[in-house]
């Protein structure tokens, strides 16, 4: 059975919740990878940055329908917290600001069954392994690829 811990890259690159917008492009294109974990000093894991994240930065919110007439019908309370979630993205200045913080976590004994059910019903391109709190790796959707080779 292979577990998290066997796949696991664990020289994570990472950034700090003020690491700027700009900085964050500059480590996704220099170091050629699509996300990058946001961690406190302790390697405390608070949040995620990825591609996705940043192309909030060029992209005008859609208005929720309830908050266009013209269009008529209501907005879901999930269009409305997409909708919040992305004007905040548009201006946000720091990872903190940007970072996705409702992450699919798991620990290091993780099957990589479960890791790829995760990444599938999720859309996730990653998942960090942590202990406790702490980030102690990451697994890629290549990662999970490459044991099929195996």
């Amino acid at each position: 059975m292979t577990i998290a811990k066997d796949i696991m890259e664990t020289a994570v690159i990472t950034v700090a919740p003020q690491t700027s917008i700009k900085e964050l492009a500059e480590v996704l294109t220099k170091n050629k990878i699509s996300g990058v974990p946001v961690v406190e000093s302790n390697y405390k894991l608070v949040g995620i940055v990825t591609e996705g994240d940043l192309l909030h930065k060029e992209v005008t919110p859609s208005v929720p329908m309830s908050y266009a007439p013209v269009f008529g019908g209501l907005a879901s309370l999930k269009d409305f917290e997409k909708y919040k979630d992305d004007v905040k993205k548009l201006s946000a200045m720091t990872a903190e600001e940007i970072m996705t913080t409702k992450l699919f976590t798991v620990s290091e004994d993780a099957d990589i069954r479960l890791i790829s059910s995760i990444m599938m019903n999720n859309n996730i391109n990653r998942v960090p392994v942590v202990a406790g709190d702490k980030l102690v790796g990451i697994v890629s959707r290549s990662d999970v690829i490459k044991t099929l080779a195996e």
